[in-house]
């Protein structure tokens, strides 16, 4: 049923990407990437000759959506150490940081926070995101930033400050981003890159320039802003707190795209990242426009375009069918592995949060097709996981009609972990289907550009893929007809 391959990279040097290398202490041949997530700080060092980690340590970030971005350095710091960093000297030659996007880190003259950073997951400034859509309009923002602000972008918090906290907007010296605040904890300046950048809807990735005019516009002054590095751009010397002040720091980027630059993507393959929740992603050489919103035109790591589209609703659509069965999730993979592989026709349709793509916000979820002989659990979770494998489908197909080739998909995240949602995506999504070697891929990617900026070139190291997939036979057809048709007669759409 599955069509599955084992599969290796091509001919990998040894040692093996991801393994401990305990004998690397030759000076100058490791360098560190910290992913700082919502929920942790991770840190790692490999290799800088094959990309195989020598150690790692992660700290956990606070509940919430926003925070003190003092706590974002004290986690880092946490992480440092866990990893034994400081310890490693002039072996370390770079370092670089990966960070959640969209954050409002707004300090005063003196460098102190005038507000907790609203993270991306802070709906606060919505209305503000709708009030400037309706003053400009779609066109315009494309055209200007290449994205529609949502609450999620730096603006909208900017704006939501100046109208709700107008004594905190008025200290306001400086505006960044989380890596951006993390690259002045590591070198002691502010500093940004194109990928973090395009997610603020301040700056336009395709001439490569803050638009200050929306600032003042919507803020109503123009803060000082990080300066925006090239991709291989040094942001200055490791601080000698953190270590080895030989080091550089790099220009740093977005998760999206630090996990972009970690699976080395290539134009016409597509990450499909399947966690809280989902996205689609990947890398062009030219910007890609959506005066819908649904699709956002951000910059990726390396001096392309990386657009992207999310859904909401992912790895817990599966949770969620575990907790209604009443099972835990690997006994919820056993069952959806027995049902037949188009459920017998029981269709989920997973807006269980409201969704984005496609812009769904306050729907809720549909179980359609149900007949007394198919309400199993078996068809119960194999439909659950088939509602998660068809809306990233969706995202796909989204992806295409602009022109965008999708020719292999590379599946990660932790839902990617399920044996029933891998052996179904190739053939719902109807092009092979890759599943990498589970690795620290923002932190990865990080690492990669830290190497970069200390050497002058981007390493190449590969990727190591547990199991590719095929497409295999002709119900995953049959699978996203019944989708779309429950999702037009439910939603409209």
């Amino acid at each position: 049923m599955s069509g599955a391959q084992t599969a290796g990279s091509s001919a990998p040097d040894s040692p093996i990407p991801g393994s401990p290398v305990p004998g690397s202490t030759a000076p100058g041949t490791l360098v560190v990437g910290v992913d700082s997530s919502t929920q942790s700080c991770k840190v790692v060092a490999v290799d800088i000759a094959t990309g195989a980690q020598v150690t790692a340590g992660s700290a956990t970030h606070p509940d919430g959506t926003s925070i003190d971005p003092r706590l974002w350095t004290a986690a880092l710091a946490e992480a440092w150490d866990a990893a034994g960093i400081a310890g490693l000297g002039d072996r370390v030659v770079g370092v670089a940081v990966a960070a959640q996007q969209h954050g409002m880190v707004g300090v005063d003259g003196a460098g102190v926070p005038v507000h907790d950073a609203l993270l991306w997951n802070d709906v606060r400034s919505a209305d503000d995101a709708a009030r400037m859509v309706a003053e400009l309009g779609p066109e315009a923002w494309v055209g200007a930033v290449n994205i529609l602000p949502v609450a999620s972008f730096t603006l909208t918090k900017l704006a939501w400050l100046a109208r709700s906290q107008p004594d905190a907007a008025a200290r306001l010296d400086t505006v960044g981003l989380p890596h951006d605040w993390l690259n002045l904890q590591l070198s002691g300046s502010w500093s940004t890159d194109r990928s973090d950048a395009s997610g603020t809807a301040y700056f336009d990735p395709v001439a490569n320039k803050y638009r200050t005019e929306l600032l003042e516009q919507f803020f109503g002054a123009v803060p000082s802003l990080p300066q925006v590095l090239a991709p291989n751009e040094s942001a200055g010397q490791l601080l000698p707190r953190w270590g080895s002040s030989a080091a550089v720091v790099g220009a740093g980027m977005g998760d999206n795209a630090g996990a972009a630059l970690g699976l080395e993507l290539a134009p016409g393959e597509v990450a499909v990242s399947i966690g809280t929740s989902g996205t689609v992603f990947t890398v062009s050489e030219t910007a890609v426009h959506d005066v819908s919103g649904q699709l956002a035109g951000f910059a990726d790591a390396t001096g392309r375009h990386l657009p992207l589209l999310a859904t909401i609703n992912a790895a817990r659509v599966m949770a969620a069918g575990a907790a209604m069965l009443n099972v835990d999730l690997a006994e919820f993979d056993r069952l959806a592995l027995a049902a037949a592989p188009d459920a017998d026709g029981l269709t989920l349709m997973p807006y269980l949060d409201g969704e984005r793509t496609p812009n769904l916000p306050d729907a809720t979820g549909t179980l359609v097709g149900m007949t007394r002989a198919n309400m199993t659990p078996e068809n119960l979770a194999r439909a659950s996981v088939l509602a998660v494998v068809n809306s990233l489908a969706d995202a796909l197909a989204a992806l295409t009609s602009f022109g965008v080739p999708v020719e292999r998909v590379l599946l990660i995240g932790g839902g990617a972990k399920s044996r029933a949602l891998r052996e179904a995506a190739a053939t719902v999504f109807g092009v092979p289907v890759d599943v990498p070697e589970q690795r620290e891929y923002v932190a990865l990617g990080a690492a990669r550009q830290a190497a970069w900026a200390a050497t002058g070139e981007l390493p190449v190291w590969g990727r190591r893929i547990e199991r590719s997939f095929m497409p295999d036979g002709g119900w995953g057809a049959l699978v996203r007809e019944r989708y779309a048709t429950a999702r037009r007669t439910v939603y409209g759409v």
